[in-house]
């Protein structure tokens, strides 16, 4: 009898390693299944909260996933009903009820910058329903003229689509406001994002998921040459001081290492050598004081365990000093996001 994904996970068990080291996970998403067709059950707060393992997230920040859209009301003004939903959620965590966590003490949410200048509306909104966590927004650009590879939150996106003068215009509503951009694109896309940080040195910009990786459909057997090409890109992108990474997102089936597909997941040491040297060529061109590690979850729930998946990024890091290891697991976050107890 095949497996259900939760027992496939539970075959892989692991003790956390450094079970004091604090953690901000600085990618993870909260969902009712009703509104968001997920592959798992609803994951909210307790969901959330149970996948720790020992290790010690002491914040997150949350990412927009499409959940709780107001179902009135402007098309525009939809999406600033998964802040007001995040704000809810976080609030029963800061309750202490359910542990010490401050889960979306930072809330990543979606606005439409197609709108250009006339999406400041929206953004003062997302701001007044949240006026302590809410941080900035995430628009998705990925392209690709196969559309086997395209994602389907992204039917909007085009080629080039940075560079158009409405989302410019729109991001800059974003810098006026002290928000940050999240960029979610492919590796191919990077030069587009480097004019875009070069024009927009006062935005605060957030790569994404290492930059978008992808090693299926036309990119299948080819983790050379995609390593390279996205290597030479990436040093460009990071002679700009105004951007910072998320490391992870590599447990997502479109990096092509199907552990999804395996009879049993991968374990950390195995995770860490298919994927050491992405996460190590990105702390090695930023430095750990713009890097800072995610889980993505539950996306990544898929082919890795939560507490195997930290597992890795320690032992990943673990010739690092402790000054590099505390920006890479929680000072960068804090400093990207502006985040504090207080959250």
């Amino acid at each position: 009898m095949e497996l259900s994904r939760i027992d496939w996970l539970a075959q892989v068990h692991e003790e956390a390693l450094e079970p004091d080291l604090p953690i901000c996970d600085t990618h993870h998403h909260l969902w009712d299944r009703r509104a968001n067709q997920a592959p798992f059950e609803n994951y909210l707060v307790p969901e959330y909260l149970a996948e720790f393992g020992g290790h010690r997230v002491v914040s997150s920040v949350f990412a927009d996933c499409s959940a709780m859209y107001r179902a009135r009301g402007p098309e525009e003004m939809k999406p600033v009903g998964e802040t007001e939903f995040v704000q809810g959620m976080a609030a029963m965590a800061a309750s202490g009820l359910y542990g010490d966590c401050e889960v979306g003490a930072g809330i990543v949410a979606y606005a439409d910058l197609r709108l250009g200048a006339r999406v400041e509306p929206v953004l003062a909104a997302h701001m007044a329903a949240s006026p302590n966590r809410f941080r900035g927004i995430r628009f998705g650009t990925h392209w690709h003229p196969d559309p086997s590879v395209r994602p389907g939150r992204a039917h909007h996106a085009t080629p080039n689509m940075l560079g158009e003068p409405d989302i410019r215009a729109g991001l800059a509503c974003m810098e006026r406001l002290g928000l940050c951009f999240d960029a979610s694109l492919f590796f191919h896309q990077i030069p587009e994002l480097t004019a875009l940080v070069r024009a927009m040195p006062g935005l605060t910009i957030v790569l994404g998921h290492l930059g978008g990786l992808l090693n299926i459909g036309p990119y299948a057997g080819r983790k050379d040459q995609v390593f390279a090409q996205w290597k030479k890109d990436l040093a460009e992108l990071a002679s700009c001081r105004n951007v910072v990474v998320k490391l992870g997102g590599m447990a997502n089936p479109r990096f092509g290492f199907g552990w999804q597909n395996e009879k049993r997941p991968p374990t950390s040491d195995q995770f860490a050598a298919a994927t050491r040297r992405y996460f190590l060529t990105c702390i090695e061109l930023f430095g750990p004081g713009r890097c800072m590690f995610e889980s993505n979850y539950p996306v990544d729930k898929v082919s890795i365990p939560f507490a195997v998946l930290w597992n890795a990024y320690k032992k990943m890091t673990a010739d690092f000093s402790p000054a590099e290891r505390g920006n890479l697991f929680c000072g960068t976050a804090m400093r990207a996001y502006s985040l504090s107890a207080e959250a």
